[in-house]
């Protein structure tokens, strides 16, 4: 017999759950059984600046401070509480170097979650929840198949407010759905009072919970996996979770070595506010659009539109300071068709600075020659410099170039005029 509804906030809280089956079974996501499988190599991170010998590296402080963060918010039980945590942790941590590459190239979006697990109170061992799932790699949702790190079915996506159509996947977004998925277990939490059974109605649903918890009442400390009449596939997805937990705690135990990540290379939002395509967008954070397009995998087109949900852009924080001021030259200087794209000559404010030029030859000699210009690229240069400094529109630098979303190359010609 199914519970009966709740309404206004509680609503939310008690729909949650359901995704492929009806709401009083139903879990939220695919269960996670297959073992994790080699990753590719991250991105070298950038070398950091020389420290005094008695302080670490900046990216090994910087990260440093997040995993003592994330041990100090673990809410449930270590290693030694069950065998089995200890088999999943060494069955993770097999072979040390792989487990050390599949971190490395997951810690941006951990770093992320756990920040807005922090937000909600939520406890730490649910941040690494994706790694569980998916291993924090945003699994494309084929023929209504679970979707994201976070593996959502699209019923549940439409419940917690996950929008979807032909240019956007929602569930895709890491944004969007850690910030619902997050509220939901707060949610949970709020109605079952033990982060243990949680992790159950993440897995099974939380209306089948909630009637275990009427039919059984609450489980004791002991056992940590409470024995509770669920599927084996669920006690194993909370088993899972405290082994990743584990390694956390004591990466040594495991003879590994959690990785570091500079803070200017952690993930943050961006709010677009001029609709324009991804590639132009990379242009001027900074980065390559491969880059930014795997970091934002809900937008299935490339356009990223100001007036829809997709008007957020995730981005490492030194990427999004610079797409930040792009934006905010746009606004300040009128300048909202050359970073849309459109092939339109910015308007003469933006230039009002420039010096002008007195010498009559010199003159002469700029008229005749203004269909031939080019300009090499010198250290830290972007095209919005190169742009302001020779009167003309970074659309049409992109186009002359065919840059299409490229990085600048330092010493490369660029041509500036139309044959």
């Amino acid at each position: 017999m199914k519970p009966t509804p709740r309404f206004l906030p509680a609503v939310l809280a008690s729909l949650l759950a359901a995704c492929a089956t009806p709401p009083t079974t139903g879990p939220t996501h695919a269960p996670a059984t297959v073992t994790p499988t080699p990753m590719p190599s991250p991105t070298p991170s950038p070398t950091a600046a020389t420290q005094p010998e008695t302080a670490p590296p900046a990216s090994q402080a910087d990260t440093a401070k997040v995993w003592d963060r994330l041990r100090n918010s673990f809410a449930m039980s270590d290693c030694d509480a069950d065998p089995q945590i200890m088999v999943w942790a060494h069955r993770y941590t097999q072979s040390p170097q792989r487990f050390e590459t599949q971190m490395s190239q997951a810690l941006p979006q951990l770093i992320y979650v756990q920040q807005v697990a922090e937000k909600y109170d939520v406890a730490g061992e649910f941040a690494l929840l994706p790694w569980v799932e998916s291993q924090y790699r945003s699994v494309p949702g084929h023929h209504n198949l679970p979707a994201g790190m976070w593996q959502i079915v699209s019923s549940t996506a439409k419940v917690i407010g996950l929008h979807a159509n032909h240019g956007y996947d929602g569930r895709l977004d890491t944004a969007a759905s850690t910030d619902s998925v997050m509220r939901m277990l707060r949610d949970y939490h709020n109605d079952l009072h033990d982060w243990r059974l949680v992790d159950y109605a993440f897995n099974r649903g939380e209306f089948g919970m909630q009637r275990l918890v009427r039919q059984h009442g609450l489980p004791p400390d002991e056992p940590a996996i409470p024995k509770m009449p669920v599927p084996r596939v669920t006690r194993e997805h909370l088993t899972k979770l405290l082994a990743i937990s584990c390694i956390v705690r004591d990466p040594e135990r495991f003879n590994v070595e959690l990785p570091t990540l500079s803070a200017d290379q952690h993930l943050e939002t961006v709010e677009v506010n001029h609709g324009m395509t991804l590639s132009t967008a990379a242009i001027h954070a900074g980065m390559d659009a491969d880059s930014l397009k795997r970091l934002n995998p809900a937008l299935l087109s490339n356009t990223v539109d100001a007036n829809t949900p997709r008007h957020r852009l995730l981005m490492p924080h030194r990427n999004a300071e610079q797409l930040r001021t792009a934006m905010q030259m746009a606004n300040d200087q009128d300048m909202t068709a050359s970073l849309s794209g459109i092939n339109n000559p910015p308007p003469p404010s933006l230039f009002a600075d420039q010096p002008t030029i007195t010498d009559e030859s010199t003159q002469t000699f700029s008229n005749k020659t203004r269909h031939a210009r080019t300009h090499t690229v010198r250290n830290g240069e972007n095209l919005w410099q190169i742009a302001k400094n020779y009167s003309t529109s970074v659309s049409k630098i992109e186009r002359l170039n065919h840059l299409h979303g490229k990085p600048l190359k330092l010493g490369q010609v660029l041509k500036l005029d139309s044959p």
